[in-house]
C-alpha cells in the first residue's frame, strides 16, 4: 500500500513543474502563519478558496483552527480532504483530528476515529477521555479511563484530570474518592492540574470540607485553584468564606483575579444583599478592566439587581462591550422578577435589534413578570412572539404561558390553552391548571381534571395530590379526600410531608377532628410547622379555642416557630373563647418576638375578636390605625356586631365603607336595614330600601354542592342548566307540599303543627 502511494506522488511529481511546488509550499506557509497567529477563520478560508496539496503540519495547524472556532463542518470537511489526500496520517495527526471532534462536541465521529487507529499513544487516549468528559458521557470516559489502565499505559495529570472531571458530572463521591488514592498511588497526588479537578469534584459532591483541605495542600495555587474554591464556597451558602478567600487572593498579590472571580464575588454580595461590599468590588473590577468582559459584566448587573438598584443594574449592563445571550437573558429576567414587564420588554425588543435570536429562557423570564390582569397584553404580546420564532413547541415555555394566562385571564383562558397543549402536557402542566382551578375558585373542576389525568399516561406527583387536598378542602369533601388518601398509600407517596400535610387540612376542614388528629400523631418527627398550622387552624374554626391554644403550647415548648398560618388559628381560637386581652397578646407579639408582620387575615381576626365581644369603638379604632386599608370583609364583621349590640352609629359608618368599595353589596343593605329595624328607625329603614329599590341591588344567588356517588354536582339558586332539572324541581314541589301540609307558613317561617 505505502510503495503504491510513493510509486503515485512519484509520477505526479515528474508531470509538475518547479513552479506548481512552489506555489503549493507558499500556500501552506501562509495557512500555518495564519493559524499561528490565531486568525483561524482567515486561514481555514484560505484552504477552502485554494485546490492545493497540504502538508501534515498544515493538517495539523488548521484541524487546530477548526477546534479553536468549534466548527463541527470544517473538523469533518478536513477529514474528508486528508481521507482522500495521499498523506499518510501518523499518530500525532490523528491525535489532532480526536481533539478538534471532541471540542467540536462530536464524540461519535471522534470514537470512531479512535476505534480505527492503527496505533495509539496516551495522548489519543487522554484526547478520547477529555471528550467524553467534556460532553457529559461522563461514564463512558471512566470505562474508556480503566481501558487505558488495561491497555498498560501510565496516566499523567491531563489524563488523570479528566477522569476527575468526568467524575465530577456524576456526582459519585465514593468513586471520586478511589480515584483521589488513584492519584496519589500514580504519585500525581501533588499536581496542580489533578489537585484543582478534585477540588470541583469534592465542591461539586457536596462535600466542601475536602474540596477545602485538597486546596490547602496545593502548594503553588494558581488562578483555577482560587477560582475553584471561590465557586465552591460562593454555591454552597459559605458566602462570607468565599469573600474572605477572594481577599485573601488579593493580599498575596501573586494572581491578579479574572472575570471568573469577580463572578462568584458579585454572585456572593447579591445572595446577601452587600451592596456596599459589591460597589467597592465594582471599583475593584473597574481597576482591572473587567468591567466590559461579559461573564464579570453580566454577574455585576445581576448583583445590583438582586440589591433592588434596578438603575445601576441597566447601567453595568450597558458597560458590557458585546453582550452575548446569556447577559441579555439576565438583565430581562432582573426586570421581569422586580415586576417591570413593560422595561423587561423593551430589553427584549433591544437585544433582537442586536442580531441576537431570543431562547426559551428568554421567553420565560418575559412571561414571569406578567402577573395580573393589567399585564395580560404584555403576556399575549410575547405568546406572539414565541409563536413566530417557533418556541411553542418547547414545553417548559408551553408552561409558562399557561402559567401566565392562569395570573392574568380567566380560566376559560387557561383551559383552552391546556387543550391545545395535547401531546405536549407533563405534570407540570397538569398542577399549574390545577393551581389555577383552585384560584379561581373553581375546585370542583378539579376533580373533573383528576378523571383526565388519570387517564393519561402522566404519573401525579406530591404536588398534584396537595392540589386535589386543597379542592377536597374546599369542598368540604371528606369521602374524596380518603380516596386520596388511599390512592397515594398505593403510588408511594403516603409518606410525602406536603401530602400528609394535605390530608391534615382536609380532614381538619371537613369537621374530622379525630382523624386529623390521628394522621398529626402518625407523622412523628417528621412534622413541621405547617402540620402544627393546619390542625390548629383546625381546632378553632370548629370552636375547640382550648384545644387549639394546648396544642399551640406544645409547639412553643418544643422549640417549632410558628408562622402567619399559626397565628390565623391562635386569633381565630381567642375569638371563639372570647379571649379578647390574650388575643391582642398574641397579636402584638407576632411581630416583636417572632418577626412575623401582621397580615390583613390578622387584622380581620382582631376585628372580629373586638367587635363579637361587644368593643365596638375599639374595633372600628383599630380600622381606622392598621396598616392596611378595611375591605367588605372587615366592615361586614363590624356592621354584622352592630346589628347584635343596635349600635346604629358604627353600623351606618361601616355601611358607607361598604358601599363606597362595592355599591351594589346586597349583604350590607340588608343588615343595615335590620340594624334600623330592631333600633326602630323606620323612617331611616324605608329610605334604606328604597335607596336598594332605585339602584337596583338585588341579592346575589346562592350556590351549593353536593357530593353523590363520588361525583360533585353544583347547584344555583334558579338554575335550569342541570341536565336533570324537570325531575328536581317536580321533587322539589313534592316536599314543598308535604311542608305546607306539615303546617309550615313561608311568610312567618314558622311551624302550626
Amino acid at each position: 500500500m505505502v510503495s503504491r502511494i510513493k510509486q503515485h506522488c512519484r509520477s505526479f511529481c515528474s508531470c509538475v513543474s518547479p513552479s506548481f511546488f512552489k506555489s503549493q509550499q507558499c500556500t501552506n506557509d501562509f495557512i500555518s502563519s495564519l493559524c499561528k497567529q490565531s486568525r483561524f477563520r482567515e486561514a481555514l478560508q484560505t484552504f477552502f478558496s485554494s485546490d492545493c496539496l497540504l502538508y501534515p503540519s498544515t493538517y495539523a495547524h488548521l484541524f487546530l483552527a477548526s477546534s479553536s472556532i468549534r466548527s463541527l463542518s470544517a473538523t469533518r470537511h478536513l477529514h474528508r480532504h486528508l481521507s482522500a489526500s495521499p498523506v499518510l496520517a501518523d499518530v500525532i495527526l490523528h491525535n489532532h483530528i480526536l481533539n478538534a471532534y471532541g471540542k467540536c462536541g462530536s464524540l461519535d465521529d471522534a470514537r470512531q476515529l479512535f476505534d480505527t487507529m492503527p496505533e495509539r499513544n496516551l495522548v489519543s487516549w487522554t484526547s478520547m477521555v477529555s471528550g467524553l468528559s467534556q460532553n457529559h458521557r461522563e461514564r463512558e470516559a471512566v470505562e474508556l479511563y480503566l481501558g487505558m489502565l488495561r491497555f498498560g499505559f501510565f496516566p499523567d495529570q491531563f489524563s488523570l484530570g479528566s477522569v476527575v472531571r468526568a467524575c465530577t458530572g456524576l456526582l459519585d463521591i465514593e468513586l471520586g474518592r478511589q480515584l483521589h488514592c488513584h492519584t496519589i498511588k500514580m504519585d500525581l497526588g501533588q499536581d496542580r492540574i489533578v489537585q484543582n479537578a478534585l477540588v470541583t469534584m469534592y465542591s461539586r459532591s457536596d462535600s466542601i470540607g475536602d474540596a477545602s483541605v485538597v486546596f490547602e495542600r496545593i502548594a503553588e495555587k494558581d488562578l483555577v485553584s482560587w477560582s475553584s474554591i471561590i465557586a465552591a464556597l460562593a454555591q454552597k451558602e459559605r458566602r462570607l468564606e468565599a469573600l474572605c478567600l477572594f481577599k485573601q487572593m488579593l493580599d498575596i498579590g501573586v494572581h491578579r483575579p479574572n472575570e471568573f472571580h469577580f463572578g462568584s464575588i458579585f454572585n456572593v454580595c447579591g445572595a446577601i444583599s452587600e451592596l456596599d461590599q459589591g460597589e467597592q468590588l465594582h471599583g475593584l473590577c473597574i481597576k482591572f478592566g473587567l468591567e466590559k468582559n461579559n461573564f464579570a459584566g453580566c454577574s455585576l448587573s445581576d448583583m445590583y439587581a438582586r440589591c433592588g438598584k434596578l438603575d445601576h443594574a441597566r447601567k453595568a449592563f450597558f458597560q458590557i462591550e458585546w453582550p452575548d445571550l446569556v447577559s441579555w437573558n439576565s438583565i430581562i429576567s432582573a426586570f421581569a422578577y422586580a415586576g417591570f414587564p413593560a422595561e423587561a420588554l423593551l430589553f427584549f425588543s433591544q437585544m433582537r435589534d442586536s442580531g441576537l435570536q431570543p431562547d426559551d429562557i428568554t421567553i420565560r423570564c418575559l412571561l414571569c413578570s406578567c402577573t395580573s390582569s393589567t399585564s395580560l397584553r404584555h403576556g399575549q404580546l410575547v405568546h406572539c412572539c414565541s409563536l413566530k420564532m417557533g418556541l411553542c413547541g418547547d414545553i417548559a415555555v408551553l408552561n409558562s404561558l399557561l402559567a401566565m394566562y392562569t395570573k392574568c385571564s380567566d380560566l376559560y383562558t387557561s383551559l383552552n390553552l391546556f387543550k391545545d397543549m395535547k401531546g405536549h402536557r407533563d405534570i407540570v402542566s397538569w398542577n399549574t391548571l390545577l393551581a389555577a382551578c383552585l384560584q379561581h375558585r373553581q375546585p370542583e373542576k378539579v376533580f373533573l381534571l383528576l378523571k383526565d389525568l388519570r387517564n393519561s399516561s402522566t404519573r401525579p406527583d406530591q404536588i398534584t395530590l396537595n392540589a386535589i387536598l386543597c379542592a377536597c378542602a374546599d369542598l368540604a369533601s371528606l369521602e374524596m379526600g380518603n380516596q386520596i388518601n388511599a390512592y397515594a398509600i398505593k403510588i408511594g407517596l403516603d409518606t410525602d410531608i406536603m401530602v400528609c400535610n394535605g390530608l391534615i387540612d382536609t380532614c381538619a376542614k371537613c369537621g374530622s377532628l379525630d382523624n386529623a388528629r390521628k394522621l398529626f400523631e402518625l407523622m412523628g418527627d417528621n412534622r413541621d410547622v405547617f402540620s402544627w398550622s393546619s390542625l390548629i387552624v383546625g381546632y378553632a374554626q370548629f370552636g375547640f379555642g382550648k384545644e387549639s391554644l394546648e396544642l399551640f403550647a406544645l409547639m412553643q415548648n418544643l422549640g417549632i416557630k410558628p408562622n402567619h398560618v399559626t397565628f390565623v388559628g391562635v386569633l381565630t381560637a381567642c375569638r371563639h373563647v372570647g379571649l379578647v386581652d390574650e388575643g391582642l397578646y398574641y397579636y402584638d407579639t407576632m411581630q416583636a418576638k417572632y418577626g412575623i408582620v401582621p397580615t390583613r387575615e390578622h387584622c380581620s381576626c382582631i376585628i372580629d375578636l373586638l367587635a363579637r365581644s361587644g368593643r365596638l369603638t375599639d374595633a372600628e379604632r383599630f380600622i381606622d390605625e392598621m396598616p392596611y386599608e378595611a375591605d367588605i370583609v372587615m366592615l361586614k364583621t363590624l356592621l354584622a356586631a352592630c346589628r347584635v349590640y343596635s349600635n346604629v352609629q358604627i353600623g351606618k359608618r361601616a355601611t358607607e365603607g361598604i358601599l363606597k368599595i362595592d355599591p351594589s353589596n346586597s349583604g350590607a343593605y340588608v343588615l343595615m336595614c335590620n340594624i334600623y329595624a330592631s333600633a326602630g328607625c323606620w323612617d331611616d329603614f324605608a329610605m334604606l330600601r328604597k335607596a336598594m329599590r332605585s339602584s337596583g341591588v338585588i341579592k346575589s344567588p346562592g350556590r351549593s354542592w353536593i357530593e353523590l356517588k363520588g361525583e360533585v354536582r353544583v347547584f344555583i339558586v334558579e338554575d335550569t342548566s342541570h341536565s336533570e332539572t324537570e325531575d328536581i324541581y317536580m321533587l322539589l314541589d313534592v316536599l314543598q307540599m308535604d311542608m305546607l301540609e306539615a303546617g309550615y307558613s313561608p311568610k312567618s317561617s314558622s311551624w302550626h303543627g
